[in-house]
């Protein structure tokens, strides 16, 4: 069973929904005991890091996916803020975020790259850094749906699993262990997007 955390941001229903038409079992998880039986989890999110952070820490569910992700070694996979929380800190905000991959959220504008347009909406293109299971078949031409103001600076380069490019090439996809997380949506992407969710039940 895939469990796709709900605790109260990102679309939910969209990924239960894309796992269903792959035929893979999935269902959202709202307390603790909803994450038992857990064999992969989705962590999305929406918005801005410490709200993300504070709203995960007020669910109820934060010390169970610290132990299934950590001690247990479950896989998860973080989407969009969700994938940013995993870092450990992150410039939009004062809270620490999980620490699962290490590194820090920056933001574009930081960069200090003139005439950049913010948000990064739309399409781009996404090439695989390394072999990874969860980009399975999308080694060449795969494209996603980004929609950001901020991405993910590793502390270690062997984290980073993709790269996109806008204005800078940046970490669009990270992966540490049993923790992998996306800044594209791939509930948004199509099939690439089921290609990538079908690889994280199936092959991560």
């Amino acid at each position: 069973m895939i469990r796709v955390v709900d605790y109260g941001l990102g679309n939910v229903q969209a990924f239960i929904t894309m796992f269903t038409r792959l035929n893979i079992a999935a269902a959202r998880a709202r307390t603790a005991d909803d994450l038992q039986d857990a064999k992969r989890i989705v962590l999305p999110g929406v918005g801005a890091f410490d709200h993300a952070m504070e709203l995960l820490d007020a669910s109820g569910m934060r010390a169970t996916l610290d132990d299934l992700v950590m001690r247990r070694r479950v896989p998860i996979f973080g989407v969009c803020v969700g994938m940013q929380i995993l870092a450990s800190s992150s410039d939009e905000g004062q809270r620490p975020g999980l620490g699962w991959v290490p590194g820090r959220v920056r933001s574009f504008k930081s960069l200090g790259i003139g005439r950049m347009m913010l948000p990064h909406m739309g399409w781009n293109d996404v090439q695989p850094t390394r072999p990874s299971p969860l980009f399975q078949g999308l080694e060449h031409d795969a494209r996603f749906y980004f929609l950001h103001s901020f991405f993910f600076e590793c502390d270690h380069e062997d984290h980073v699993l993709a790269r996109a490019n806008y204005g800078i090439d940046f970490a669009c996809a990270v992966g540490a262990d049993n923790v992998f997380g996306a800044q594209f949506h791939p509930e948004k992407s199509h099939h690439f997007g089921a290609e990538l969710l079908r690889n994280f039940a199936q092959g991560c």
